[in-house]
């Protein structure tokens, strides 16, 4: 790819890493800060698989920031990796979704390094912000 496209690209999603770093999430650029952090976690995380998509823009991103901001109960870590854009990182990170398909945008509920909760792509995907909300304070409630 040229270097054009590349900053092109760098520049456009900035708002989009942004909205999850401004609510505290941490973000994961690279398969080393994934695997880092993973074979460190204790606790509960919150990971999201961030997208340039429109659910990810309309639906996942708001309700994973809305979800943490105004739960009773909620991860003891928030991170992110940014599928399409650090390839490395979602790859990593995907290695410890195990037996669960890819999906962008996404997010996994961790105890540890096991996945607890799972939410693909087709449960973001025409559901309100509201019902993936509910959905995620029902696993922090179960799990955090």
């Amino acid at each position: 790819m040229s270097m054009a496209y590349d900053e092109y690209m760098r520049q456009i999603v900035k708002p989009m890493r942004a909205e999850l770093t401004n609510a505290g999430f941490n973000e994961l650029t690279t398969a080393e800060e994934v695997e880092e952090f993973i074979e460190k976690a204790e606790g509960t995380t919150l990971v999201v698989v961030n997208s340039v998509c429109g659910c990810a823009a309309g639906l996942a991103r708001p309700a994973a920031t809305q979800s943490v901001l105004q739960g009773d109960k909620t991860p003891d870590h928030l991170v992110t990796v940014f599928a399409g854009q650090d390839k490395e990182a979602t790859a990593k990170m995907r290695e410890y979704f195990t037996g669960i398909e890819p999906s962008s945008p996404s997010m996994a509920v961790l105890k540890g390094k096991e996945v607890v909760h799972f939410i693909p792509r087709e449960q973001i995907e025409d559901h309100s912000v509201e019902a993936i909300m509910e959905n995620l304070k029902t696993a922090f409630e179960e799990n955090c």
